[in-house]
């Protein structure tokens, strides 16, 4: 069955200096591109001008690697999500990069992926150590919001673990008791909106499996659903199989994944496939009524995990991210 693997970008690798207006390093050329191409983002959301792909560029200019590095501005120069996953505390990552999108006018984007028992023990395995640590993470999270405007993609694979069986009978209830108060309490910043993770549809092939867990997890005070997070299922794919569910759920609104789905998904190989590409570029306008945007929620060229050659779950892979991007049509 295909997992969804995810990425860990902590601190380190996404770099304390998140929140710099300036591009990494001194490198006049590197600059001048960033603000090139921060310059023709076309959707709302706020780009990190010091995220893996921008760094990449820099020292493949350095070695006179020039056309790698203009095909990696392909993903330095569009919004992809925040992850502080594995901090004991997100909040200064979220702190700065949620000052940084204000400035701008924009939008900070985060995936909050810290529940107990996550991922089953697979490949993003971690979590908090317990239902009380859980709280004070999301805590921190959400005050480090503050009155920043966001949208916070909530727990990865949380719900479709239930509904598949992966997650004991036993964690259940907590974990739907824990999504729920995670929702309340990122809903009490004034400009922070809330998508509560559901899967995707080559996982959790009937929706409405994912119906009741939804319900009881606390969808209904969401601002919606997100879906295809992380894997590769195409906008058509994904986009009806969304508007089947939100009707399930009385009209609830949902964002798509669609940062490597440009060439679809390969059969068979869930983990670091071969031939990829990116997706539609992150927007708001989806032309579709219900799909809030399609996002780039999974960070481009960040590993599922150690398969396909690749390294541990959320470490940069350059080869792989240029290669998103040299198969991509923009």
């Amino acid at each position: 069955m295909s997992r969804l693997i995810h990425t860990l970008a902590t601190l380190t690798a996404l770099g304390l200096t998140a929140g710099c207006s300036s591009a990494p390093g001194g490198d006049e050329a590197t600059v001048a591109a960033s603000s090139k191409a921060r310059a023709t983002v076309s959707s709302d959301f706020w780009v990190d001008p010091a995220g893996s792909a921008a760094e990449q560029i820099r020292i493949w200019q350095q070695q006179g690697r020039h056309q790698d590095a203009e095909l990696l501005g392909r993903i330095a120069k569009e919004p992809v999500a925040m992850w502080p996953a594995g901090e004991i505390d997100p909040g200064p990552l979220v702190r700065t990069a949620t000052a940084s999108a204000g400035h701008e006018g924009r939008t900070a984007l985060f995936v909050a992926y810290d529940i107990p028992h996550r991922d089953c023990g697979q490949h993003s395995a971690g979590g908090a150590a317990d239902a009380d640590a859980y709280r004070a993470w999301i805590g921190k999270f959400a005050q480090a919001l503050g009155d920043g405007k966001a949208l916070v993609v909530l727990e990865p694979d949380a719900i479709a673990h239930i509904a598949d069986g992966c997650t004991p009978a036993e964690y259940h209830q907590e974990r739907e008791q824990l999504l729920g108060e995670a929702i309340t309490r990122l809903k009490q910043q004034p400009g922070t909106k809330v998508y509560l993770d559901a899967g995707n549809p080559s996982w959790i092939k009937e929706p409405q499996k994912l119906v009741e867990p939804l319900k009881r997890a606390g969808v209904e005070r969401a601002d919606g659903f997100s879906l295809n997070v992380s894997n590769f299922q195409t906008d058509a794919r994904t986009t009806a199989y969304g508007l089947e569910l939100s009707r399930a759920l009385g009209g609830k609104h949902f964002v798509v994944d669609t940062s490597r789905n440009g060439n679809g998904p390969m059969e068979g190989v869930w983990c670091n496939p071969p031939g990829r590409a990116l997706g539609t570029r992150p927007t708001t306008d989806t032309g579709t009524a219900g799909l809030d945007a399609y996002l780039w929620i999974k960070r481009p060229g960040e590993s599922d995990g150690t398969c396909e050659g690749g390294p541990n779950a959320g470490q940069w892979w350059p080869e792989y991210a240029l290669e998103l991007a040299r198969n991509s049509k923009a």
